[in-house]
């Protein structure tokens, strides 16, 4: 599964860890991850995010 990182902060999003503390359970692919779900360390949204390569 693809990693995605913030354009903004640089928080990389690991598909294989999750967001347990914001709903988002480990093994969830990034485009599973809610809408409302927004970068853990500076808030943007996931329209703010690309493929890590």
């Amino acid at each position: 599964m693809k990693k995605y990182i913030c354009d903004v902060c640089g928080y990389v999003y690991d598909p294989a860890k999750g967001d347990p503390e914001n709903g988002v359970k480990p093994g969830t692919p990034f485009d599973q991850v809610p809408a409302d779900w927004t970068c853990p360390d500076c808030g943007v949204g996931k329209d703010q995010f690309s493929p890590q390569d």
